[in-house]
């Protein structure tokens, strides 16, 4: 009876920190990722399987950090960079950010018109009502109802696990490729190292930092709460990734399988699933494309806001009114106002925005881990919660990794 009662309240303590970090980890599989994980089930079948562990341990550990440090400072990341670094290079980072965001609000709307499209719904109709409920849930909201909502669309991923089981993969091949190292050879292809590269920047991006750590402060989560916040941080890591596992495999159970290696768009994936995996396969596919572009359409904006307003000192956070928080509100509006408009704009270079948000995205990461390894290494600031030697050593090994990949991502963008 007493381990049942033990438990009980190690359960109810979770969940009452839940949520900072499932939901950011969740946004991650936004239609960029959706699309990319499409991409590398399409064109390598089970091959890429094997990227997902090593991608889930890099993301646990760059989260854990940002959990850690908003935990025991109480403080946003750009609030820490602009008291430790000055306002100038702040500034920087926020104008860098803040346009690599407005790239993938773009990107967000896009694949809120791609989903709708597909269920036969003019991206004229659907983009504006929905910019329309994603504003009111996040102004006229406050933070624990707008997290719950969030929390709800976090769970509605599970539609990819459906889908990729009716796809009908072949288990023993999938299973095999998730553990085994690809040979050597492969590596000589500059399509397949350009993928893996996709697929690990796809999953931590420097708004995901951002967010997360300002999410926890306004959650008030305390420094007793910590292991499950980190807990929080790891649920949410190997949920979302499992979610990519099953979005490689149905695509590689169906496209690959048939042939169809061309994916320009994640609703791309939905349609042609469709002769293939049957009806309501192709209904999960979209529906989940449709769920993750909303999803992140309403988060993207929201961690540019907290960013700013961090950065620059002013108010913020889902708990303040619009009269305490004007700028808050009327910037996290003008961004999703804009992010809409320019998606219903005939014949506008959409595609080639987004890859130019995304080789700024590759400038921008390297900055933002540095910075985050050198604020947490700082005993004034962290206490006894600062990295341990050996954490330092898979933190600095996971971010070299990462920078070294992003950088060959911005170069491999750039030069086609």
């Amino acid at each position: 009876m007493a381990l049942w009662r033990r438990w009980r309240t190690r359960v109810m303590l979770f969940l009452a920190v839940l949520g900072p970090g499932f939901i950011t980890a969740n946004v991650d599989n936004d239609s960029g990722g959706i699309l990319t994980y499409s991409q590398a089930g399409a064109q390598y079948g089970y091959k890429m399987l094997w990227t997902m562990i090593p991608i889930t341990l890099a993301l646990i550990v760059v989260q854990e950090m940002c959990a850690r440090m908003g935990v025991v400072t109480g403080k946003g990341l750009s609030d820490l960079i602009r008291e430790e670094f000055g306002l100038r290079m702040t500034f920087v980072v926020m104008i860098l950010l803040v346009i690599v965001n407005f790239g993938n609000v773009m990107a967000e709307f896009s694949g809120i018109a791609g989903s709708m499209q597909l269920f036969h719904v003019s991206k004229y109709f659907s983009v504006p009502i929905c910019a329309f409920i994603v504003w009111i849930l996040v102004v006229k909201g406050d933070y624990k109802s707008v997290e719950k909502v969030f929390l709800l669309a976090s769970s509605v991923y599970i539609s990819y696990i459906f889908a990729g089981v009716l796809s009908g993969p072949d288990w023993h091949l999938a299973l095999a490729q998730t553990v085994k190292l690809p040979e050597r050879s492969v590596w000589s292809d500059r399509n397949y190292v350009y993928m893996v590269i996709g697929l690990i920047g796809t999953t931590i991006a420097p708004w995901m930092q951002f967010y997360l750590q300002s999410s926890i402060v306004e959650k008030g989560i305390e420094v007793s709460q910590y292991k499950d916040s980190r807990l929080d941080v790891i649920v949410g890591s190997f949920f979302t990734d499992i979610v990519a596992w099953f979005i490689i495999v149905a695509c590689a159970a169906t496209l690959y399988l048939h042939g169809m290696r061309n994916i320009t768009e994640a609703a791309d994936a939905a349609e042609a699933m469709k002769p293939l995996a049957g009806q309501y396969a192709f209904i999960l596919f979209a529906a989940g494309l449709f769920n993750a572009s909303i999803f992140a359409a309403s988060i993207l904006p929201l961690s540019t806001a907290y960013t700013v307003c961090e950065g620059l000192g002013l108010e913020s956070g889902l708990d303040k009114s619009f009269g305490e928080a004007r700028f808050f509100y009327w910037f996290y509006t003008l961004l999703l106002a804009l992010g809409a408009a320019v998606v219903l704009i005939p014949n506008f270079p959409l595609v080639k925005v987004i890859i130019g948000s995304q080789v700024l995205n590759g400038v921008l990461l390297p900055i933002v881990l540095i910075f985050m390894l050198r604020l947490i290494n700082r005993h004034e600031l962290m206490g006894k919660y600062t990295n341990s030697h050996w954490f330092n050593i898979v933190a600095w090994v996971t971010a070299i990794i990462v920078i070294g990949l992003s950088l060959m991502l911005m170069w491999n963008t750039i030069h086609g």
